[in-house]
């Protein structure tokens, strides 16, 4: 092999191989930005809550900084509508969007069974901040109870529900009335389903 085309083959070579790093440097920027959303602070979630909620917003703050408190500053949100029932086995459908500060919104579905000492039905108007959600895609899948626990405060009722360290705390006010203590889980879906399993 002559000089001149070794040279020209080791300064191809480098070209190459700049510009697969270049183009790598652009996946891994691309990669970042699409990666877990930002936070949110308490004001914008009580700002956000209010539009939402309307009139029946007043005990909002105190659930946001009261789950702030406990879990710190969710980077994404759900506002929607749910309805569910239950005579000893029941069952909650819902539909909403999910707000990222940097990975936009996209829309999304849940429904859950439950079983326990519980009957009723109602309607209500959800908000669920989500903590450490790593990609928007993480949402879809489902979230079990934290120790059962569900927390009554100013009219607004909230649980925490986790999943592969994920963390959906649903906050709630709706109409209807239900009684009682129950086990479940909220599945989320891209699609709107029946099946609540």
């Amino acid at each position: 092999m002559s000089q001149t085309s070794r040279r020209e083959l080791l300064l191809r070579g480098a070209a190459f191989t700049a510009a697969g790093l270049a183009g790598q440097g652009v996946v891994q920027q691309a990669l970042a930005q699409q990666g877990a959303p930002q936070r949110f602070t308490t004001n914008e979630l009580v700002d956000n809550g209010h539009k939402f909620f309307g009139s029946v917003s007043r005990g909002l703050a105190q659930v946001v900084e009261e789950a702030t408190r406990r879990w710190g500053q969710p980077n994404a949100y759900v506002l929607g509508q749910e309805a569910s029932g239950a005579f000893i086995a029941g069952a909650r459908y819902g539909e909403g969007v999910m707000y990222t500060r940097n990975a936009g919104q996209q829309k999304v579905f849940w429904q859950g069974p439950s079983v326990g000492f519980d009957a009723g039905a109602e309607g209500s108007r959800t908000m669920m901040l989500v903590y450490n959600l790593p990609a928007t895609q993480a949402i879809y899948t489902r979230f079990g109870g934290v120790d059962g626990s569900a927390y009554l405060v100013g009219g607004f009722g909230f649980t925490a529900l986790t999943a592969n360290d994920v963390m959906v705390v649903p906050i709630r006010a709706g109409v209807g009335a239900r009684l009682g203590v129950n086990l479940g889980y909220l599945k989320f879906t891209q699609a709107s389903t029946w099946n609540p399993f």
